[in-house]
């Protein structure tokens, strides 16, 4: 399974952006969705993943209330919705998911993959 993340650019303090990121290949099932973040010289951190089995959604705290995780079921695709960016929200985002994938030989296995990371730049 690949995923294609887009959306990211460079704003002032106080703008919105949204991330996409739509899955490809043979998905059969997903269990989370999520996105994270990393700046240089720091590990990735969890920015907010979304639990397919009962719809939850968990952040970060320090995005809470600005950031939104969404799914659109019918493309398998993740989007986060950022609002009131501060410059500490400047990053490289990437987007995750986990789930089981279809095989050629008709089998299930599990998957995780990544997204190429989107570059997020808030600054005035």
């Amino acid at each position: 399974v690949q995923l294609q993340a887009s959306g990211g650019g460079s704003v002032q303090p106080g703008e919105s952006l949204r991330l996409s990121c739509r899955t490809s290949g043979s998905v059969f099932s997903i269990r989370d969705m999520g996105w994270y973040r990393q700046t240089p010289g720091q590990a990735r951190e969890l920015v907010a993943v979304l639990t397919t089995a009962d719809k939850s959604t968990n952040y970060t705290d320090s995005v809470k209330g600005r950031f939104t995780i969404e799914r659109e079921d019918g493309r398998n695709a993740v989007y986060l919705q950022m609002n009131s960016l501060k410059p500490e929200d400047t990053a490289v985002y990437y987007c995750h998911v986990n789930g089981r994938e279809k095989t050629a030989d008709w089998n299930l296995r599990d998957f995780s993959s990544w997204g190429r990371g989107t570059l997020v730049t808030v600054s005035s």
